[in-house]
């Protein structure tokens, strides 16, 4: 095992010479680097904080502690979805024992110094990091979206840690931070996917999902994708589903993403061992994803953005909606997404159609895992691997899973709609 060796700045913070909320925190992350048999620490440039929801006691004495003694983040710093929907007061229903605290947990991250983003998608903000810039990000469609996406290097990083890695600067020199952990292992072909397929995001969502089983926590590497019909929505459904079904922290995609490209004609990437993904795969994870629900009974909700809707899903939302009829009365459409998102949308006017026609809007938090959707909603359509998967587990739902033009046309009808041409 590396002995960890300290510059006389991390010593300094280690000891207490720059506080002790400081110090707390480098015990944190000179712990992990033992573990992770780092030999040394380097500076980061980013983080984002994942322990912004009320599990528990235990996190906010956490956050509590370290900003009654004085700690301050050290870097540009957001917040991932909280426990409450502060735009909409009562939106979620959690009984006061449980909203007081989360409340207070909140307070006490911006007493940190992070900026109160409250969204999972933090990539999706104005100011985000650059390719190759060291950063400590955690939740876990963040984290696959910066490395493979922008291009950045974090490691999994989660609740604590992440905090921690904020306000010293610094994290392990380690995992996915280590230049040859970020190759690929595995050879996905892609090939075999029509392109008229590929123009759904679900789709990538169901991709996602198989990528996830068949890569685990190894870098895949998708081929066979035409990069004309990539963008980053499709990339972050596939990274957020493939986090969700397996532990992938990083893929990337020929001739699209920043270290395929770089790393074009390196023969350190070729002769993987390769496994062929069909058209086939895709629709038994549709199927899969749709939780055994019984598609003959009424559809009670659709639930829109997660991770959170971005502008570019809003805008797609607006052309797919224009001279429809309004919602059926019994099926709500909830539409999560962050407040820099919404304001951006708001100011395009692209949020107020949506409303007219029967849609709420959700901030701060998530709808797969804080009491908002009323106990009559019991059966869920959604376009969100992400969401698919962990639904029925947190709120008790059965999910089913489709394109959003799928999910659009079931709210309209209030009874699951498919068009399997958008599965062929």
């Amino acid at each position: 095992m590396n002995t960890l060796a300290l510059t006389a700045v991390e010593q300094d913070m280690l000891d207490g010479g720059r506080g002790a909320g400081v110090a707390m925190a480098m015990r944190m992350v000179v712990a992990l680097a033992g573990v992770l048999g780092a030999a040394r620490l380097i500076p980061i440039t980013n983080a984002h904080i994942d322990s912004c929801l009320y599990h528990g006691q235990a996190g906010l004495d956490f956050a509590q502690k370290l900003a009654g003694l004085g700690a301050t983040v050290s870097v540009p710093t957001t917040l991932n979805t909280s426990s409450l929907d502060l735009l909409h007061p009562g939106l979620v229903r959690l009984p006061p024992e449980d909203a007081v605290p989360a409340r207070a947990l909140m307070d006490a991250y911006r007493t940190l110094g992070a900026r109160a983003t409250w969204t999972c998608a933090p990539y999706q903000s104005t100011q985000r990091p650059a390719f190759g810039e060291d950063i400590a990000w955690a939740e876990s469609n963040a984290i696959v979206f910066a490395n493979s996406v922008l291009g950045a290097r974090t490691e999994r990083y989660g609740d604590f840690i992440d905090i921690c890695a904020a306000i010293t600067g610094r994290v392990p020199f380690a995992g996915l931070h280590l230049p040859e952990r970020r190759r690929p292992t595995v050879e996905l072909d892609c090939r075999a996917l029509p392109a008229a397929m590929l123009d759904h995001e679900a789709v990538w969502a169901a991709l996602g999902d198989v990528v996830g089983r068949q890569a685990g926590s190894a870098v895949p590497l998708l081929t066979g994708i035409d990069p004309d019909l990539v963008d980053e929505d499709k990339l972050k459904a596939l990274g957020a589903t493939a986090a969700s079904s397996g532990g992938v922290a990083l893929f990337h995609v020929s001739g699209v993403t920043p270290e395929a490209i770089e790393a074009a004609g390196d023969p350190a990437w070729a002769g993987l061992p390769v496994v062929a993904i069909t058209a086939q795969m895709l629709r038994a994870a549709r199927d899969e994803l749709s939780s055994g629900a019984d598609l003959s009974l009424p559809v009670d909700a659709v639930a829109l953005g997660t991770p959170h809707f971005s502008l570019r899903e809003f805008e797609k939302l607006s052309v797919a909606l224009a001279g429809t009829e309004p919602f059926h009365p019994g099926c709500t459409v909830w539409i999560n997404t962050s407040r820099e998102v919404l304001a951006q949308a708001q100011e395009a006017g692209l949020v107020q159609q949506a409303q007219d026609l029967g849609a709420k809007i959700v901030v701060d938090t998530c709808t797969y895992i804080t009491p908002i959707l009323g106990p009559q909603e019991r059966t869920v359509m959604t376009p969100s691997g992400k969401w698919a998967w962990y639904a029925p587990m947190n709120i008790g739902v059965d999910v089913v899973f489709g394109t959003l033009e799928e999910c659009l046309a079931s709210a309209r009808a209030g009874k699951v709609i498919r068009d399997e041409r958008q599965w062929s």
